[in-house]
């Protein structure tokens, strides 16, 4: 497309039979077009994000105005709905005291929508075509349901993906490498793949080290060797290793165990995930979703 954007003689004519040739030729990759129940999450997804995004901004500019004027904040939360009387308390400008106003009726306001929407997520991760899915990907530690949907949506149908390989340079967390004559290189991640996903691994990679002995061994053996930031991307590639496994063979992660049913996404007895995935630890259900 780029050589017949940049065509010296550009016709519609012309762009249609170079187009046909390069098909006839099997130059033209096939593209996956995500189905409904696929863009409707990757909508939602990104809803979250956004949302997520301007809360943060929020709690930033509130913080920078504490940091101008080096007032010392109160103990506890310093968002919650108790400490609002001492933010309008505060001895400021009538400037000021708007711009901290205003940021606390956003912070207000974008909480409970914040939370529909992880409702919805919630909702979601229970029924079809998420929960054959859902169910065993919670099982990798530190995955939650929020960032299992956003590795989901992002995935959409794992048959994409022949190799494990495959799914961790769709996500970005493969190694650059120069590989010219005797020359072979490797550097940094690619980055060049849907950040949401590394997003989510990373933010699970630390959950699942500070919380699960096997994962947490993993990184001080690593972290030793490259340092901690290198580390948690190491684990985090990992992770999705292990999310290709248990997603291609439909069966459980072989370091899961039942701390999964301690999460407060799955506490409820009535969620059909908590009964699910008891299953697939005890093995009664593998292979049930092939």
């Amino acid at each position: 497309m780029k050589l017949i954007t940049s065509a010296r003689v550009k016709t519609d004519a012309r762009d249609t039979l170079h187009l046909a040739r390069l098909l006839a030729a099997g130059l033209i990759p096939a593209v996956w077009i995500p189905p409904q129940d696929v863009r409707e999450l990757r909508a939602l997804v990104a809803h979250h994000k956004r949302l997520i995004r301007q809360r943060t901004q929020a709690k930033n500019r509130l913080r920078s105005t504490l940091h101008r004027y080096n007032i010392v904040p109160p103990d506890g939360g310093l968002f919650a709905a108790a400490q609002r009387s001492w933010w309008e308390g505060l001895a400021l400008s009538a400037v000021e005291k708007l711009r901290i106003r205003q940021d606390l009726s956003v912070l207000a306001s974008l909480e409970p929508l914040i939370g529909e929407v992880e409702e919805e997520l919630t909702r979601l991760s229970g029924t079809e075509p998420w929960l054959s899915q859902v169910v065993f990907v919670l099982q990798v530690p530190g995955i939650g349901v929020i960032n299992a949907l956003v590795l989901l949506a992002a995935i959409g149908d794992i048959t994409r993906f022949p190799t494990a390989k495959q799914l961790v340079g769709y996500a970005g967390l493969g190694a650059s490498v120069h590989a010219s004559g005797q020359t072979y290189q490797t550097g940094h991640i690619t980055r060049q793949g849907r950040k949401e996903m590394r997003a989510a691994l990373v933010e699970s990679a630390w959950m699942a080290v500070e919380h699960h002995p096997y994962w947490k061994a993993q990184f001080e053996r690593l972290s030793a060797r490259i340092g901690k930031k290198k580390a948690i991307v190491a684990i985090a590639r990992k992770l999705l290793v292990v999310v290709w496994h248990v997603l291609s063979k439909q069966e459980a992660d072989r370091n899961a165990d039942q701390a999964v049913l301690a999460t407060s996404d799955i506490r409820s007895r009535k969620s059909p995930l908590r009964t699910i995935i008891r299953a697939c630890l005890q093995g009664s259900m593998r292979g049930a979703y092939k």
